[in-house]
């Protein structure tokens, strides 16, 4: 067996263990805390968030970006740089636009049967067909019935998702429901890829309108500035935000370990074989060691799995048996997050 005992350095403070009410208060917190280090004096090139598996990031990424705090992930693409996402939003824009000629390209090419040149046709008719004066997008979507076969499926998604009592997080699922077979016949890896889909499905619980999803999803954080904040250093200071297999080797004067949920890190398919198990403790160790004066270590009271359909909400088994004078325990809810001054209790 692999046994390492989680410390502190005698010139820092004691690791703390955060744990927050939801998967986004997580996140929230996250952003404000490397705000305040910032602040102190500790540049964003000296911060590090490490994480057991690439999608892990996705909730934070975009919070990230709300937060135009500029970062570069190792191990993996940025959530919204994936062709998969692309995909969903460029379906999300054309429900929002239907003349949306980038968008509807993208989502066309995606279909059997279709090429360029049948593409354009039905772009060229789509973008004809004017929305007159109060009509909505139902009765917009209602006027394609004599389009090719392969398109049926999907202008019947934009039928459906166009009903106006529909929640924007039943739309979603509506679209990656039509996604799905698209998308494991475009990507070979789409079982890997998935995790990004069920992420993305869970963040658009937060919203309850597709503009602003959509204006939170194309923002692009700077590389040189953070809002509201004055650079105390380097115009190239950039967050890291990394695996915990990309980090090795690395250090930072600041580490938080996000989503350290028994499910995640260790992850659900390594419970049940000791070896696997082992090399996930090393992996921790690695990630904790990464910190080389203040560590946070972060997780969500609970996280549904879709993929799964497991509910996770223990704490990382490597965390069991650590006592007061090993670590702190803080409790992070909506009022917590809404105070500056972050504490435990």
């Amino acid at each position: 067996m692999y046994y390492k005992e989680l410390t502190s350095r005698r010139s820092g403070a004691l690791p703390v263990i955060v744990k927050a009410e939801t998967e986004l208060l997580q996140a929230r917190f996250v952003v404000q805390k490397i705000l305040e280090l910032r602040e102190e004096g500790i540049p964003l090139d000296e911060i590090g968030v490490l994480f057991r598996s690439g999608f892990l990031s996705d909730v934070l990424e975009i919070e990230l970006m709300k937060a135009n705090i500029p970062f570069v992930k190792y191990g993996g693409f940025k959530f919204v740089e994936t062709a998969h996402i692309k995909d969903l939003i460029a379906y999300l824009r054309v429900f929002q636009n239907p003349k949306d000629i980038v968008s509807w390209n993208r989502i066309l090419l995606l279909i059997e049967g279709i090429g360029p040149r049948k593409a354009e046709a039905i772009i060229d008719d789509v973008v004809s067909k004017k929305i007159g004066s109060g009509e909505g997008t139902g009765d917009f979507w209602r006027r394609f019935n004599d389009y090719p076969k392969g398109i049926d499926p999907l202008i019947a998604m934009f039928r459906d998702v166009s009903q106006p009592s529909m929640r924007l997080p039943d739309k979603v699922f509506r679209i990656i429901e039509y996604y799905a077979p698209v998308f494991k016949r475009a990507y070979d890896d789409h079982s890997k890829r998935q995790k990004d889909l069920d992420m993305f499905a869970s963040i658009s619980e937060q919203y309850d309108a597709v503009e602003q999803l959509l204006v939170d999803l194309a923002l692009d954080p700077p590389t040189n500035s953070i809002t509201e904040v004055e650079s105390p250093g380097s115009d190239e200071e950039i967050l890291v935000l990394s695996t915990v297999h990309s980090a090795k080797g690395l250090e930072w004067k600041a580490v938080f370990i996000i989503n350290a949920l028994d499910g995640r890190f260790p992850s659900l398919r390594s419970v049940d074989d000791p070896d696997d198990l082992e090399e996930e403790a090393r992996l921790f160790y690695v990630a904790c060691t990464r910190a080389k004066d203040q560590l946070f270590i972060t997780y969500p009271m609970e996280v549904f799995e879709r993929s799964s359909g497991v509910v996770l909400s223990m704490p990382s088994r490597f965390l069991n048996g650590l006592s007061e004078d090993q670590v702190e325990e803080w409790v992070i809810d909506a009022s917590v997050i809404e105070n500056p001054l972050l504490g435990g209790g």
